[in-house]
Parts: C-alpha cells; structure tokens; sequence
C-alpha cells in the first residue's frame, strides 16, 4: 500500500489506506473568507495564527496555507504565513498556490517535507512545477484537468491522473510522493459527481498505486445545510478509498463521520482515539455547566 509521508521537525504525517484518514485544514485560505483577505493585504497575520492553532486543536494532521489575494507580493506574504504557521503548531503544510514563483518561495522557508497544492496537467505546468517538488524534495497534489478544463467524464479525468503520475515519474518523483485530486465538483450543478469522484478514486488506488485527496466542501456548493452533506460525502469517498481531504476539522459533523469511519473500517486502535474524544467531549461539556453556575451563584 502506498504511504506519503510528510514530516516538521518534531512532526511526521503518514497518508495512506492502512492510516486514519488524514484532515488537511482548509481555513487558513482568503477565498471566500472576505476578513482574512483583508487582514492579510494588511500584513496582519493574527487570525492566521488562531485559525492554525484552532484547526490543529480539532485534529488537523496538516494545514493548507494559501495567501492569494489581489494587489499583493503572493511570494513574500505565502512565505511569512507559512513561517507563522511553522512557528505556532508542529503539523506539515500543504503549500498552496497557483504562482509558481510563491509555491517555490514557501518551499525556500518550509521546515520539513512539504505537499504542494498543485499541480495541473497542462504540459507547460507540469514543466514549471514538478522540477521544483524534485528540487525541494517535496510530494505534490495533481489535480485531474488540464487545458480543456474539467471534464465530467471521469474516464476523461482518469487519464488525466495517469499523465500527471507518469510525467512526475520521469521527473524522479517516486509514486508514493504524488496524491491525486479526482476533483470534487458541486453535486447540485452535476448530478453525476459524487458517483464520479467514488469511482476515480477506487482507480486511483487500484490501478495508479497512489494517494487521493479532495477539496471536499466543493461537492456542496450551493445547497443548504452543507457539514451534513460533506459529512455524508467523506464517509463514502473514505470507505471508496480516499485517503486525504481539504475540509474543515472544526466542523461537528464532519469530524464525527471522519472519526467513525476510522472506526468502522479499522484504523483506530481499540476505537481509542473515538473513546478519547467523546470522553474530552463529555468533560469539556462538564467545565462548561460547572463554569455557568458559578457565574449564577
């Protein structure tokens, strides 16, 4: 079975199939978070160190650091972010950017072993980064389109994988060092996609010998009530074989059906780990009542 590993100075992180599924944090990104852009075009990185410190707290085993905002130098702030972030908690970082010249400055100032988010497999990109994830001796996400864009034929995407498993192959990347992103699309806008990405993912593993991930808030854009949705989802795409995801570990529901699918498929011990967390549960919710009759007397 295929094994990626990750490593900080005090830290190692094993992705794969015989492992606890592995929560790459997804917060510590300006899309969409209209306060932490602002923030980070300001140069103050404070909610950077809370979100790295809140998501480690929740069992994140990696953080993705992206910095990409308009109308700023992505190179040097990346690079300040990830220095931040190496300095406040211990997990490995997914560099993530689409600038080549800011996925390498991050990889200049990393600590450790790093995952770069991402790379494509247009040939030009394939060019520009792989070099730098041998250079760097890092591992790399390849995420399933190219220059014609996402195809919603999974076959399509499927090959897609292939070239960018080959190519980083003949770039002397070992197999084991490439997680393929099968690409989790909206479900409300493609009805297929669910369907899809279960399907790429079980040939990812089964016929390309390597790691997946997936940004898996992506599949309910859209829709209400999406933990509920992205909680249902994980638990499928895991029991299917995904091994990684971007997704948010301070969320209930998807916590929970990440740590019960550990559970069900036998990756946590003696169900210790789900045992340790409804006790810390149980007594957090304790100081909690104890705290609100104090403040009553």
């Amino acid at each position: 079975m295929p094994e990626t590993t990750l490593f900080t100075k005090t830290k190692t992180v094993s992705i794969g199939l015989d492992r606890p599924f592995t929560i790459i944090g997804e917060r510590i990104n300006p899309t969409g978070r209209k306060m932490l852009a602002a923030e980070l075009a300001a140069g103050n990185l404070d909610r950077v160190r809370r979100d790295a410190i809140a998501q480690v707290e929740a069992g994140a085993h990696l953080l993705d650091v992206n910095a990409g905002i308009p109308l700023v130098d992505e190179p040097a702030l990346l690079a300040e972010c990830i220095k931040l972030v190496q300095s406040v908690v211990d997990v490995p970082i997914c560099i993530d950017s689409s600038i080549p010249e800011a996925l390498e400055r991050g990889l200049e100032v990393y600590q450790g072993k790093a995952l770069v988010n991402s790379v494509t497999g247009e040939d030009e990109r394939l060019e520009r980064i792989l070099p730098l994830i041998k250079k760097y001796g890092a591992a790399v996400i390849g995420i399933s389109n190219d220059e014609t864009g996402i195809s919603e034929d999974p076959d399509e995407r499927f090959i897609i994988a292939k070239k960018i498993v080959e190519r980083a192959i003949d770039h002397g990347i070992s197999r084991e060092d490439v997680i393929i992103d099968p690409l989790a699309m909206p479900i409300g806008a493609m009805a297929s996609a669910g369907k899809s990405l279960l399907a790429l993912v079980r040939r990812c593993h089964e016929e390309l010998g390597v790691n997946t991930s997936c940004g898996a808030s992506n599949i309910s854009f859209g829709l209400p009530d999406r933990p509920a949705l992205n909680a249902a989802f994980l638990a499928m795409a895991i029991a299917a074989g995904l091994t990684a995801a971007i997704t948010n570990p301070i969320e209930p529901d998807i916590k929970s059906a990440i740590m019960a699918t550990d559970v069900l498929l036998a990756r946590d011990e003696n169900c210790l780990a789900w045992i340790r967390a409804h006790r810390k549960a149980k007594a957090d919710a304790g100081e909690t009542q104890a705290s609100a009759r104090e403040r009553r007397a």
